[in-house]
């Protein structure tokens, strides 16, 4: 019962909508009806500021790591998949915003920083390095999400971290399956672009 509880709680954390919340303080806008639409850190950028996008960031990251640090405090490796995986699944389907979420990259993150922080750093500069290269965020995120079982397994992890890797990025690939066909179709918002 402890269990089941603990991983309603991730959810829940998950589900809070810090772009949304950041975006509505900070500057007075709604980012579900601002540039792509999205309730993630990336659109609070471009549609309220920077401010917002960091705020946003910050607090989605945070959902992912608290997430796992529960499921490491509360139980095992099982605890541990299921309750990141209920954070992130609570961002991309918020019971707060009528399960109208965002893409998942940022709580997935946390998750990674704070399990396999070497898979995490690694993965971060492989995103930093795409979006400097072609002003994608989409693009680092799917690209980073692919790499991630990969690059969890070269680095040793247990193969439930290795199994975890591979189930948060069938779902950020997933939810950024219009991104890609964007990208493919030239038409795909760069950074820098406004809302």
């Amino acid at each position: 019962m402890k269990e089941v509880l603990v991983v309603i709680l991730c959810y829940l954390i998950g589900s809070i909508p810090f772009s949304y919340i950041s975006a509505q303080v900070l500057a007075h806008t709604d980012v579900r009806s601002r540039g792509s639409g999205n309730v993630g850190a990336t659109n609070a950028y471009r549609t309220s500021g920077v401010w917002a996008g960091l705020l946003a960031l910050i607090g989605d990251l945070l959902k992912g790591a608290v997430a796992a640090w529960l499921g490491l405090a509360m139980g095992g490796p099982v605890l541990v998949i299921i309750c990141s995986l209920a954070a992130v699944i609570g961002h991309c389907y918020p019971l707060f915003l009528r399960f109208r979420g965002g893409k998942a990259v940022a709580t997935a993150g946390g998750v990674v920083l704070l399990l396999m922080p070497k898979v995490g750093l690694t993965l971060l500069l492989m995103f930093i390095a795409v979006v400097v290269l072609t002003r994608y965020v989409s693009l680092g995120s799917v690209i980073v999400a692919i790499l991630l079982p990969f690059v969890t397994y070269l680095f040793h992890y247990p193969w439930q971290y290795t199994l975890l890797s591979t189930l948060m990025m069938i779902i950020v690939v997933y939810r950024h399956r219009e991104n890609i066909s964007r990208l493919k179709g030239g038409s795909e918002a760069r950074i820098g672009d406004k809302g």
